[in-house]
């Protein structure tokens, strides 16, 4: 009989949360400590993830920090390094940070579109390749990228956005397909719209958060907590048959 605590337990293994200062990132690192697995959190600024690791260590977790610009390889490199330098391995990879810039597409500057390619699309596949090259030398691993609703739609003003978060889903996808014979599991979480900082400004508008909830079948917005079951899953051995998938955490958003 199989024991499902010992199959989602994160007892023993070490992740890495990037953009995990704050929202969903900070749910989703305490949920992993919570879990069991120890935790290099990561920000763009120094000691931005303070407060996230004060809430792990409360919880009798074990975590550190390191802070990196996505939007620089070489920063992203010394992440890397950082986070297996650590406890020796890297096992669970939670790819979450994540920037948004909105312009019109015809007047989108292109140092903004560069720099969400950089932080959301790029910085994932980098950390990728290095985390996973350890993961295949030691022939276990998980992969967990964070999509996006716009993984499936195109947005408005958003163009940057949406490219990323389209090319996130592909990668997941490509990564899968090379990787699943070396036991690592390279999948997606696409959330739908949760309470955070980010979204403050939607559900502060009464005509487009009475739009959102009711478009969503569930009839309201998601808390940062209700992400972390996917989370666990995913970076459990529950999950080692998935692989290349991109689930949707929406309150049932799509289906609608």
């Amino acid at each position: 009989m199989t024991d499902s605590n010992k199959m989602f337990s994160l007892a023993g293994k070490v992740a890495l949360v990037t953009g995990s200062s704050r929202g969903l990132g900070r749910a989703l690192a305490l949920g992993l400590a919570n879990a069991g697995a120890k935790v290099v959190c990561s920000s763009s600024k120094a000691n931005g993830c303070d407060e996230t690791i004060k809430l792990i260590e409360q919880a009798g977790g074990e975590a550190i920090q390191v802070a990196a610009d996505l939007n620089d390889s070489d920063s992203v490199k010394a992440l890397a390094e950082a986070a297996l330098a650590w406890q020796g391995q890297v096992d669970i990879l939670l790819n979450n940070g994540g920037t948004i810039a909105r312009f019109p597409a015809v007047d989108f500057p292109e140092d903004e579109w560069l720099k969400v390619i950089n932080v959301n699309l790029n910085s994932a596949f980098l950390l990728s390749r290095l985390i996973g090259k350890s993961m295949i030398e030691r022939g276990q691993g998980k992969i967990i990228n964070i999509a996006s609703m716009l993984s499936y739609s195109g947005g408005i003003t958003v163009p940057a956005y949406t490219a990323s978060k389209h090319g996130i889903a592909g990668v997941t996808k490509a990564l899968a397909n090379e990787w699943a014979i070396n036991n690592i599991q390279v999948n997606a979480i696409a959330p739908g719209y949760f309470r955070t900082d980010n979204t403050q400004a939607l559900q502060d508008n009464p005509e487009r958060n009475r739009d959102i909830e009711k478009r969503i079948p569930a009839g309201q917005w998601g808390e940062p907590d209700q992400l972390v079951g996917a989370a666990v899953f995913l970076a459990s051995s529950a999950s080692d048959y998935v692989n290349g998938h991109v689930l949707a955490v929406d309150g049932g958003w799509l289906a609608r």
